[in-house]
């Protein structure tokens, strides 16, 4: 089994962790490719096994890879997205960051969750992307995105106002500091966080919502990932944000925006005994009332 390792933040105290996940992916006769800014910086501190592999981006990733490992947060998960695109080779995250929606492995559990993997005792979870199109380059090839796309104003300028159309009619014109639209996975994530609904990962829709509106009745709204969602954007400022999960573009009002779902899933490795509702219930802290 080829596996590849990615890593975006290196954190000297996650060393530690990160030789001990290197031992067991070795004692367990696995090949591995490294993507390159990750080794240079861990290499004062591990010697390898065998002959190391190297992957800078996308194009020179293995297509005979069997697995990538994102080691990190959810961020770095996301970053990983960009790496397999179309590709069909599957995700995992082992989280060394905060939350771990989506990188759900603890440090706790790699080693039990290595050993599925070897076993083949895991499931592979299908999820929808969110893709951009625009009359202008965007994204450097990239269009797509796992959790989000979203039109904010830019820095301290004033509220945006921003014309919604699904399929060419029109929806709704959002007076707010910024638009959502999120996938069922991204439902978990900055939508969530301005009062959207959680929507299970395998439900055919996208969340709409407004960041901080005007109008105080103006609410989040799911609709069938089947539409084309178009938007033309009005502001004091000649410039706005454009963001695909956590990058970032500067763009005019006279660009023209529409997202869609993506032709192509991604597929995330889940471990046998992890599912999504235990996720939720554990990073959001339901059931903590002590009457439960």
């Amino acid at each position: 089994m080829l596996v590849a390792l990615y890593n975006r933040t290196f954190d000297p105290q996650d060393v530690p962790v990160l030789l001990h996940i290197l031992k067991l992916l070795e004692d367990h006769k696995l090949q591995l490719v490294f993507y390159k800014e990750f080794y240079d910086r861990l290499q004062p501190h591990y010697t390898p096994a065998s002959p190391v592999r190297f992957f800078t981006g996308k194009l020179d990733l293995p297509l005979n890879t069997d697995m990538l490992f994102s080691l990190g947060g959810d961020g770095t998960m996301l970053d990983a997205i960009c790496f397999v695109g179309s590709s069909g080779i599957p995700l995992i995250g082992i989280n060394l960051g905060r939350l771990g929606f989506l990188a759900a492995i603890p440090e706790e559990e790699v080693e039990g969750a290595i050993i599925s993997l070897v076993r083949g005792s895991y499931t592979l979870e299908k999820r929808t992307l969110i893709h951009l199109d625009s009359n202008i380059p965007l994204f450097n090839g990239s269009p797509y995105a796992l959790n989000e796309f979203t039109l904010h104003r830019q820095d301290t300028s004033s509220m945006i106002k921003v014309h919604t159309y699904l399929n060419g009619e029109f929806l709704n014109t959002y007076w707010a500091d910024g638009l959502i639209v999120a996938t069922p996975t991204g439902s978990t994530g900055y939508s969530l966080s301005c009062g959207g609904p959680v929507v299970f990962p395998q439900t055919s829709s996208f969340v709409i919502t407004p960041v901080a509106p005007h109008n105080l009745n103006t609410r989040p709204i799911v609709v069938p990932d089947d539409n084309v969602i178009s938007f033309e954007i009005e502001g004091r400022s000649e410039q706005f944000l454009c963001t695909l999960d956590a990058r970032t573009e500067t763009i005019k009002s006279n660009v023209q925006l529409a997202v869609k779902k993506e032709n192509f899933t991604v597929s995330l490795v889940r471990p046998d005994e992890h599912n999504f509702l235990n996720t939720i219930r554990q990073k959001l802290y339901w059931g903590i009332d002590r009457r439960n």
